[in-house]
């Protein structure tokens, strides 16, 4: 029995050498192994990067405190740590205050408590109304605009309140508290004066100068209280009650035909004035 020299040629595979072509398994305490070691910790050179220190004044995380930093202060990830994440909370909007939200029980405490029994106050239709005498007219709508914060002035007329008076009616508005406001006083038909409210809103102008020719009030201090409206040379006041409605006696009124006048039928009497035409003003044959 013969033994089997390495040398000779056989199926057994030679011994792997690493100066030959076929690649051997590296050592893992040979420094030059083609295979990638996991860089240590404590390598300056490696190449993983490492987490910039917060202490670290060349670190590429910008600062809080740095005034050129796009990063808001609470976006600034700690160091060795996840960035951390605050939620942005809108500002809260400051709620209107009690003053600034005159519920109508509170509406008439203030104006309670400021006049007195001068004052009456009254609801219709969700909206509160309050009168005055003419004394206190100016004071009043003061006191609305400064106090209750009816900063807006919407309009002014006049109402024919017979028998013996004028009713001056203001519509005012609270913007912040979304509630409106009339305020009211009476004039006497025989003397229809009252202070202007020019001086306290400004809108007032327009509509004391169309309620002077409407209705004959005047307002004493206005600026230019002439005629808005009418036409030059107008007389009378049409929006009174006992203003005469000459057209509808010069021009035919319409409508059915008096009893006569159709050619049938009973025969004719005598013709009633049109609405609005005193019984004793007209043509001798009305």
């Amino acid at each position: 029995m013969t033994t089997n020299d390495p040398g000779d040629d056989d199926n057994t595979p030679p011994a792997t050498n690493r100066d030959t072509d076929t690649p051997t398994t590296s050592s893992a305490s040979d420094p030059a192994a083609d295979t990638p070691t996991t860089p240590s910790a404590s390598d300056p050179a490696a190449d993983t990067p490492t987490t910039p220190s917060a202490s670290d004044p060349a670190a590429d995380t910008p600062s809080a405190s740095d005034p050129s930093s796009d990063v808001a202060p609470a976006d600034v990830p700690p160091a060795g740590g996840e960035p951390a994440t605050t939620p942005h909370t809108p500002s809260p909007t400051r709620a209107p205050t009690q003053a600034h939200i005159p519920a109508q029980a509170h509406i008439a405490t203030h104006i309670t408590e400021h006049f007195g029994d001068r004052a009456q106050i009254s609801e219709s239709f969700g909206d509160t109304t309050i009168d005055v005498a003419p004394t206190d007219w100016l004071d009043l709508l003061t006191y609305v605009r400064d106090t209750l914060d009816f900063t807006f002035f919407d309009w002014l007329t006049g109402v024919d309140d017979p028998p013996d008076t004028f009713a001056v009616v203001v519509h005012v508005y609270n913007p912040t508290a979304g509630r409106r406001l009339l305020l009211r006083t009476h004039v006497p038909k025989e003397s229809p004066h009252l202070p202007t409210a020019v001086d306290i809103y400004r809108g007032a102008n327009w509509h004391e100068r169309e309620t002077y020719e409407m209705f004959g009030v005047i307002f004493d201090g206005h600026p230019n209280l002439v005629p808005l409206l009418l036409p030059d040379g107008f007389e009378g006041h049409p929006l009174r009650k006992d203003f005469i409605l000459a057209a509808r006696v010069a021009k035919p009124w319409p409508g059915a035909k008096e009893p006569g006048e159709s050619g049938h039928g009973a025969p004719s009497r005598r013709k009633t004035l049109p609405p609005g035409v005193p019984a004793d003003w007209g043509p001798p044959d009305a």
